[in-house]
């Protein structure tokens, strides 16, 4: 029914991400609201629901795996545009549906 991010969130990106270079991990089962961070964040990751998987969010941040991966779902720029799908005649996402990106890891393994 919401889709903005809860209470201490926004308070912890704008203390965090205010004060040094910070990655947001954002773990959710579905795109949030994000628009009103992104000029503070200096990176953003969209670990979905990890479960007991999540050692898998910080091998990539730590640099062990490259990052990989596509949205799997069009990002909104606000909520007055859902429903939203590829397509659409008003189709203006913030992210669109299959954009991500690919690094190489850090470390050789």
């Amino acid at each position: 029914m919401n889709l903005t991010i809860p209470e201490p969130g926004p308070s912890t990106i704008k203390n965090v991400c205010g004060s040094v270079k910070c990655v947001v991990v954002l773990i959710s089962g579905r795109p949030v609201v994000i628009r009103p961070y992104l000029k503070t964040i200096d990176a953003l990751v969209a670990a979905w629901l990890p479960g007991t998987e999540g050692q898998g969010v910080t091998d990539v941040l730590f640099g062990d795996y490259g990052f990989t991966g596509k949205l799997a779902r069009t990002w909104f720029n606000s909520v007055d545009q859902l429903p939203m799908n590829v397509g659409d005649t008003h189709y203006d996402p913030l992210y669109p549906f299959g954009f991500g990106l690919t690094t190489k890891p850090r470390k050789n393994l």
